[in-house]
Formats: C-alpha cells, sequence, structure tokens
C-alpha cells in the first residue's frame, strides 16, 4: 500500500530539490536531493548501510520544512474561539471546499427546497452571518473560497454552487476548481480556512461528514503549505458563476 505522502517545501524554486516530505501514517520523513558520491568524503561517515544513499541537503531546508517535535500535539478549538477568528482576522480569509457533502447543509431548509426542485430564496437565509460579513467587509476585509466539484458533481456540490449567490450577496468571492485539477495540482485533501496567511484552521469531519472539531495551526513550514495550496488553488480557479455556465452548457 502506497504511502500517503504530505510535500512540506523545497530550497529551491526552480528544480525542487533537494525537498522534504513527511509519511502522514507513521511520521517518518522522507528527504532527496542531490547523492555525495566522493569517495573520501563516504568513508567518513559512520554507519551507512548496504542499499543506503547518503545525500546532501542545506541546514535550513531541514529547519524551514523539517518536523519540530517528536509527536505533534494538535491544538483543538471550541467552535466559539473557531467564529471569533472571523472578525479577529486583519485582511484576508481563504477557504478550501474539498469534501463532497456537508452533512449540515443537508439539515438546513434551503437544502430540501434545492434538491425537491425548488427555487431557493437566500435573501434573509442566515441573516446574522450575513450582517457580519457585511461589517467584516465593510472595514475593508476579503473572504475568499474555492471549492472543488466532482465530475458530475454532488447533489451537495450542486447545492452549494447555488449558495454561492447568498455568499457573493454578501461580498465574498466564490470559485470553483474541477476534482481532476485539484488532483493534478496535488491540493490537500482537506478543508481549512487561511486567515491574514499566517493562521490556518483545518476543519476535520467525521465519517458522517459532520463538523467533528477545528485544529489551529500556527507553525510557519505547515502554514506556508497552506499557503501555496491556496496560490495554485486561486491560479486555476474560475469565478463560480462561469463555472455554472460551463456546467450549463455541457
Amino acid at each position: 500500500m502506497a504511502r500517503r505522502l504530505r510535500f512540506n517545501g523545497t530550497g529551491s524554486g526552480v528544480n525542487g530539490c533537494p525537498s522534504v516530505h513527511e509519511d502522514l501514517d507513521s511520521g517518518e520523513v522522507i528527504v532527496h536531493g542531490p547523492p555525495l558520491t566522493d569517495p573520501d568524503d563516504i568513508a567518513q561517515l559512520q554507519h551507512l548501510s548496504e542499499g543506503e544513499v547518503p545525500i546532501v541537503v542545506p541546514r535550513e531546508v531541514l529547519v524551514d520544512f523539517g518536523p519540530k517535535e517528536g509527536a505533534r500535539v494538535p491544538n483543538v478549538i471550541g467552535l466559539d474561539e473557531f467564529d471569533g477568528l472571523f472578525t479577529q482576522f486583519k485582511h484576508t480569509a481563504w477557504r478550501l471546499e474539498s469534501r463532497r457533502r456537508y452533512a449540515s447543509d443537508e439539515q438546513t431548509e434551503t437544502y430540501q427546497q434545492f434538491t425537491g426542485g425548488e427555487p431557493v430564496n437566500w435573501e434573509g437565509v442566515d441573516a446574522e452571518w450575513c450582517v457580519e460579513r457585511r461589517q467584516q467587509i465593510a472595514l475593508g476585509k476579503r473572504f475568499e473560497r474555492v471549492r472543488i466539484v466532482d465530475t458530475p458533481p454532488t447533489p451537495g456540490q450542486l447545492y452549494l454552487l447555488d449558495n454561492a449567490r447568498r455568499n457573493s450577496s454578501v461580498g465574498e468571492t466564490i470559485y470553483s476548481l474541477r476534482r481532476a485539477n485539484a488532483d493534478h495540482l496535488a491540493l490537500p485533501a482537506e478543508d481549512f480556512w487561511l486567515f491574514d496567511s499566517r493562521l490556518v484552521a483545518l476543519l476535520n469531519f467525521d465519517d458522517a461528514d459532520q463538523l467533528l472539531n477545528v485544529e489551529l495551526i500556527t507553525e510557519p513550514a505547515a502554514v506556508l503549505r497552506y499557503a501555496q495550496a491556496r496560490d495554485a488553488a486561486m491560479h486555476h480557479a474560475i469565478p463560480y458563476e462561469e463555472f455554472a455556465a460551463q456546467l450549463t452548457a455541457e
């Protein structure tokens, strides 16, 4: 069974070498780079076993992208503290939505209307949420989302595509990205908010697609990975209106 590897980072913006990856299950670290080949250098190495290949890695690559703890302890916060993040950030709040369904959506009246073929009037839905979003945007802050969509889209994804009208009406900017493109870009199969490019709120779901908890991530190297995912997603995603038009034409 193949490992689940996460790309932590690279010291090169050109050829991606050397780089650091991490096994998400075992915690093992995989480093690749140019091999050490000089026989006089190799002769100085201790405990180099048959089949092992010594490689040369700049110190800053390990400092920047290697794990800082033997066993990472997640910083899990309550939903009230999570809600507070949406008024405490200074500049930008960015969301990746990667799931095929959200159980909380299916419990709403608007979801029943949509799946029943009825037009949904989004005005007045979650009025308190809408007021808060407008207040924050009036302060010059930005809210953006990229929603990953399967081919064909799931019912939940089609519902969120219609729901984007509500989000955009309060000032959020919503984009869509096909799952095949997201996979090609190796985007994380995670849902998260990135606040001011310095703090990540990772949304953890259970097997029933219910939000289980929210984990705060502040380690710079880890935050950088999510910022890189945002940049890649934003480069390839398209406005939701354009995406919806493409679906209609298919």
